[in-house]
C-alpha cells in the first residue's frame, strides 16, 4: 500500500477506536488554551488542569496577563515547572496579543509563532482546535507513532509536520493527531508497545509478535 492509503486507514480506525477524541487541557476560549498549552511544556496536562483554574480566575484575559505582576504568575504556576521562564511568556503573550493583535489570538501559525514561547506544535493546536484549520501537531507521541507506522523516517517535528500534511485528508488531520496521542498513552506506548491490543498491528511495519 502507498504511505497515503495506510494514512486514511489509520485515520478512519482510529476515528472508531476514539470517536470523541480531543484535546485533553481544559479552557473555555482560544486565549484560555494558548496559555495552557504553554504550561503543558515539560508538564502534564492533568497538572496543568489544576492550576489554570485559579489562574484564569485572576487574569482572565490578555489584558489582565499584560499587566500582571511576574511574582504573582509565579505563585500560581509554580507546580508546572520552569514557572520563572513561563510566567515571562504568559506576561508577553498577554502583552503582544493586546498590542499587535487588538487583544484576540491570532488565527495564523505564521503569526501565532511570533508569540513568546509559541512554537508549531502550540500554534497548530489553536488552529485545529478552535479555528478549525487543517493542523498536525506533532506531540512526542504522534512523531514516534508516525515512525512504527512507516509513515515517517524522521524525528524532527518541522520534517514529520511537512510530512504528515502531504498524506492526512486536510479536514481529518487535527483529529488523527489527538487520536495518536491517546493511542500513544494508551497502548504504543514509549516503553512498551501492547501490539497484541493494537488496532493497527496488521498494517504497523513495526509490530512485535509473541513467539510461540
Amino acid at each position: 500500500m502507498r504511505k497515503k492509503d495506510i494514512a486514511l486507514l489509520c485515520v478512519e480506525r482510529l476515528e472508531k477506536l476514539y470517536p470523541k477524541a480531543k484535546c485533553s487541557l481544559n479552557y473555555n476560549n482560544a486565549f484560555e488554551l494558548l496559555i495552557a498549552v504553554r504550561l503543558s511544556a515539560q508538564c502534564t496536562d492533568a497538572r496543568v488542569n489544576l492550576v489554570t483554574p485559579e489562574l484564569f480566575k485572576e487574569f482572565p484575559d490578555a489584558n489582565a496577563f499584560a499587566n500582571a505582576d511576574v511574582k504573582r504568575i509565579e505563585q500560581l504556576i509554580i507546580s508546572c515547572g520552569l514557572y520563572k521562564t513561563k510566567a515571562k511568556d504568559l506576561i508577553n503573550i498577554g502583552k503582544d496579543i493586546v498590542n499587535k493583535y487588538d487583544g484576540k489570538v491570532p488565527d495564523t501559525i505564521e503569526q501565532l509563532i511570533t508569540l513568546s514561547g509559541v512554537g508549531r506544535k502550540t500554534a497548530n493546536l489553536v488552529c485545529g482546535d478552535i479555528y478549525g484549520k487543517p493542523a498536525v501537531v506533532t506531540d512526542t507521541h504522534f512523531i514516534r507513532i508516525c515512525n512504527r507506522l512507516g509513515l515517517v523516517n524522521t524525528k524532527d517535528p518541522i520534517k514529520v509536520e511537512n510530512e504528515m500534511r502531504k498524506l492526512l485528508p486536510p479536514e481529518r488531520s487535527n483529529g488523527f493527531c489527538h487520536r495518536t496521542v491517546l493511542l500513544g498513552r494508551d497502548i504504543c506506548t514509549a516503553r512498551t508497545a501492547h501490539c497484541e491490543k493494537c488496532i493497527l498491528n496488521d498494517i504497523c511495519p513495526k509490530r512485535i509478535t509473541k513467539k510461540r
